[in-house]
């Protein structure tokens, strides 16, 4: 069996390629209750290099720790930058793993925005990789 490793790490959170599920993983940290637009992008492009480098055809984004004020968020920089390297890498299934009360979990799996792949919002983590293994 195949451990996860860190493939970024930095003071929000780390970028994790998992084999044994078939993902990579963002696993946020509560420190980005401090993050801005700038931090949150550049983040993300490491998670898009850890997607490319991984070859692996699921992601996974465990936010139940993620505390960044959504308005500090760059509208439309995540469709325009990110998620076209995610369709050039093939992925085929995106999922998040959110706190409790998140009105999008549950809600059957969509693509959204230019994404060729469908995304999911689950409670719990074993919900999500299971999934993600279908």
């Amino acid at each position: 069996m195949t451990m996860p490793t860190v493939n970024y790490s930095d003071k929000w959170g780390e970028c994790l390629i998992r084999p044994v599920d078939g993902c990579s993983e963002i696993r946020w940290f509560d420190t980005t209750s401090g993050m801005d637009g700038d931090d949150f992008n550049a983040f993300l492009s490491e998670f898009a290099a850890t997607v490319e480098v991984s070859g692996l055809p699921g992601a996974l984004v465990d936010a139940v720790q993620f505390a960044m004020d959504m308005s500090k968020m760059t509208m439309g920089w995540r469709d325009e930058n990110i998620i076209p390297r995610y369709n050039a890498a093939g992925l085929s299934k995106f999922a998040f793993v959110m706190p409790k009360g998140m009105p999008a979990i549950g809600a059957p799996p969509a693509a959204e925005g230019p994404a060729q792949f469908p995304t999911a919002y689950f409670a719990t983590r074993a919900e999500a990789l299971s999934w993600l293994a279908e």
